[in-house]
């Protein structure tokens, strides 16, 4: 982990930053005041940034790679229910704001860099910055309604509808979410994912 203050891409890193949709727009003195506080991280492919149940809360701005939002049973049983890739972000903002352990777990889909802050310090620059948090506000929601539509999707369409749909929604995806990952966001086997990409493919 290291400072973006201090990182020798710096620049690079900032211009990246400069496309996040929450980012976006902001002024030099609001880059002065965030800058400060964010850290830079790279993840391996399968290593968790957050644990399901943790109280550490965090805000993580996705720099380049694939992260996933996964909740598990007691039973092991895995369910994801996000991809967030560059210009996107992950939270624990809704659990902060309940006062519980977060509910999910944050894992890199792929090799992924992240710039991150704890979460009180991003509540702190956001209570600095309404015109930030207005738009933060309205990313979270519109985050949630995403996890919402997609537990609906799994329950009223069938299989190739839900490839259909995942297609139509996340086309900067296609290609870069491994079949496994995909497979299991869209409640299908391996198998049955790769006959329908078959039949997609021979039908195109």
């Amino acid at each position: 982990m290291t400072s973006l203050a201090t990182h020798p891409q710096r620049n690079s890193l900032k211009l990246l930053l400069r496309r996040n949709r929450i980012l976006q727009g902001m002024s030099p003195g609001q880059w002065s005041d965030l800058e400060p506080l964010l850290a830079v991280t790279e993840y391996r492919k399968g290593e968790l940034l957050v644990h399901q149940g943790s109280t550490e809360m965090e805000q993580f701005f996705v720099l380049d790679g694939i992260l996933k939002r996964v909740v598990a049973s007691p039973e092991g049983k895995e369910m994801i229910l996000r991809f967030a890739a560059e210009t996107d972000m992950d939270t624990s903002y809704a659990a902060w704001r309940l006062k519980t352990p977060v509910p999910y777990s944050i894992v890199a889909v792929t090799k992924t860099g992240v710039a991150r802050l704890a979460l009180p310090h991003w509540v702190e620059f956001l209570e600095r910055h309404p015109e930030v948090k207005a738009r933060f506000e309205f990313e979270v929601m519109k985050l949630m309604s995403e996890v919402m539509a997609h537990t609906i999707t799994l329950h009223l369409l069938d299989a190739p509808g839900r490839l259909a749909r995942f297609r139509r929604k996340h086309q900067d995806y296609i290609g870069r979410i491994p079949n496994k990952e995909l497979a299991s966001y869209l409640n299908l086997t391996p198998e049955t994912l790769s006959r329908l990409k078959q039949r997609a493919a021979a039908r195109a």
